[in-house]
C-alpha cells in the first residue's frame, strides 16, 4: 500500500488533517496510455524540435504520457554501429547534440504539458559508457574486473561499463542526477532501465526522495513484485506479450493466458494494491531484435492489441505503430519512421477514448477487477469482464485460427450495450478466426 502521508511538510498536512494526505507524490495516470518515443528514428530531423510537432496529434490520439529514450550525449569508445546505443550515456546531466540543447528539451517538456501530458525519461542506472566523465572523475563509482580495469556488465553490452553500487558516492550522485531533470526540467517520472539489476534499497530511498521535488510516475523495466514494494507503481508486462506470441505460434492457447493473468495480477498486487504492469504488442526492443508486432502476432495483432487495452493495466504504443510501422528500426544507426496514414491510428484513439471514459478500464487501485467468464470453450476463447463505478466491460477474443462459437458470456438483463465504434451490440453467436469483440454498457 502506499503511504499517503508524506515527508516533512506532508506528514505535518497528514497529521493535522487525521490522516488524509495531502499530496502522495504519485502522478496520476489511472486512464492514460504511454507512448514510447525513439527520438533518432520519430522524425527525418531526429530533434526535440521536430518530435515536438508530432505532439498535437499525439495529444488526439490520446496519448498521456510519453517516455522518451534516453536523450543524454552517447559514448564514442567501444561505440555499437555508427551512432551508439542511446543506452550508453557519458554524462547524465546533458543532452545528446543531435537531439539539440537543454533549452529544446524544456521547450519540449513545456508543450507536453500544456497539453497535459506527462514526460518520463528513460533512465540508465546500471551503467555507463566507457568514456562517461566519471571514469575519469570518479573511477572509484565502478566495478571492477580481475585485472583490476573496468568491466561489462555482461559478454554482450561491450559498450558500457557497470557501475557500483556498494560504493554510497555511486547512490548519491545517480540520485543527483535525476533530481537535476526533476528540478531543472520539471519532467513528470522515469523508466529504469533494467531496474531489477540495482539494488532495492537503492529504489527505496531514490523514489522516496524524488518523490519530495513532485509528483512522479515510476516505471520499471522488470516484472519482479520486489520493484513495487521498492515504490515503481509500474513494471513491465512481459508475461502477456510473450504469452500471446506463443499462442499465435501454436504453442499455447487462451487458457494459458488466462492463467497468467489470474496468477500475474495476484503477484503485483499482493505486493502492493496500487500496483500495475505496463502492456504492449511491441517496444524498442522486440521491435529491433524480436521483429515487427505484425511479424510475430500475425493476424491477431488486433485482438492482441485489445487485450493489452482492456487487461488490468497501462497500455503502450510503440512509436510508428499507429503508422502500420513496417520494418526493424535500426538501433544504432539513423533510420526514420515512414509516417504514413494507417487503421492503426483509428484503433488506438478508440481504445485509448475507451479507457478514458470507462473507469471498469483503468489501472492502479481504482479500476475494475478483471473477472474471467466460463465459456463453452476455454482453449480458444479469452472472455473477461471488468467493472467499477457503474462502468461495464466485457471483452470476448478467439484465440485460435478457426471460428470459435461463443456461450457462456451473460449480460445484464436489461442493460444496453455498445461496440468500440459506439453501435448498439450483444453477445455474438460466434467470432472469427483471431477475432475480437468487446461490449461496453450504455
Amino acid at each position: 500500500m502506499r503511504n499517503l502521508c508524506a515527508p516533512f511538510l506532508g506528514l505535518v498536512l497528514c497529521l493535522a488533517m487525521g490522516g488524509v494526505a495531502f499530496a502522495d507524490g504519485f502522478a496520476e495516470t489511472r486512464d492514460r496510455i504511454i507512448y514510447e518515443v525513439n527520438l533518432r528514428q520519430h522524425t527525418e530531423a531526429g530533434t526535440f524540435d521536430a518530435f515536438r510537432e508530432h505532439l498535437p496529434r499525439l495529444h488526439d490520439m490520446g496519448v498521456g504520457v510519453l517516455w522518451l529514450m534516453p536523450i543524454h550525449p552517447i559514448g564514442e569508445e567501444n561505440r555499437k554501429g555508427t551512432l551508439g546505443s542511446y543506452y550508453a550515456a557519458t554524462d547524465y546531466k546533458d543532452v545528446n547534440p543531435e537531439f539539440g540543447t537543454r533549452r529544446d528539451f524544456k521547450e519540449l517538456v513545456e508543450a507536453a504539458h500544456e497539453l497535459g501530458m506527462l514526460v518520463v525519461l528513460d533512465w540508465v542506472p546500471n551503467h555507463t559508457a566507457w568514456d562517461h566523465e566519471w571514469t575519469r572523475s570518479h573511477p572509484e563509482r565502478y566495478a571492477k574486473g580481475p585485472d583490476g580495469g573496468f568491466r561489462p556488465p555482461n559478454d554482450d553490452w561491450v559498450d558500457v561499463i557497470q557501475l557500483d553500487y556498494s560504493n554510497s558516492d555511486t547512490r548519491a550522485a545517480m540520485l543527483d542526477a535525476m533530481l537535476y531533470w526533476v528540478r531543472e526540467f520539471e519532467v513528470d517520472g522515469f523508466r529504469a532501465d533494467v531496474a531489477e539489476m540495482i539494488p532495492k534499497d537503492f529504489w527505496i530511498a531514490a523514489i522516496e526522495r524524488l518523490r519530495r521535488e513532485r509528483d512522479m510516475f515510476m516505471l520499471a523495466e522488470g516484472g519482479a513484485p520486489w520493484l513495487h514494494e521498492a515504490g515503481f507503481e509500474a513494471t513491465y508486462g512481459w508475461g502477456l506479450g510473450d504469452r500471446l506470441m506463443r499462442v499465435y505460434a501454436g504453442e499455447n492457447d487462451a487458457a494459458d493466458v488466462r492463467r497468467f493473468l489470474i496468477e500475474d495480477t495476484a503477484a503485483i498486487t499482493a505486493a502492493d494494491d496500487s500496483a500495475f504492469r505496463m502492456f504492449f504488442t511491441t517496444n524498442h526492443d522486440w521491435n529491433t531484435w524480436n521483429g515487427l508486432a505484425i511479424e510475430r502476432l500475425g493476424e491477431m495483432w488486433e485482438a492482441a492489441t485489445v487485450l493489452t487495452f482492456t487487461a488490468p493495466g497501462m497500455p503502450m504504443i510503440y512509436n510508428g505503430q499507429e503508422a502500420g510501422l513496417d520494418k526493424r528500426l535500426e538501433f544504432f544507426e539513423k533510420d526514420p519512421i515512414e509516417w504514413r496514414a494507417d487503421s492503426s491510428a483509428d484503433l488506438y484513439r478508440r481504445l485509448a477514448q475507451l479507457k478514458k471514459d470507462e473507469p471498469a478500464l483503468h489501472h492502479g487501485e481504482s479500476g475494475g477487477t478483471i473477472v474471467h467468464i466460463n465459456t463453452n470453450d476455454p482453449d480458444r476463447l479469452l472472455a473477461f469482464r471488468r467493472v467499477a463505478e457503474g462502468s461495464e466491460i466485457i471483452v470476448l477474443a478467439n484465440l485460435s485460427g478457426e471460428p470459435v462459437e461463443v456461450r457462456g458470456v451473460r449480460t445484464e438483463p436489461d442493460a444496453r450495450y455498445a461496440d468500440l465504434y459506439g453501435y448498439p451490440t450483444e453477445v455474438p453467436e460466434r467470432l472469427d478466426a483471431w477475432g475480437w469483440h468487446l461490449l461496453v454498457r450504455r
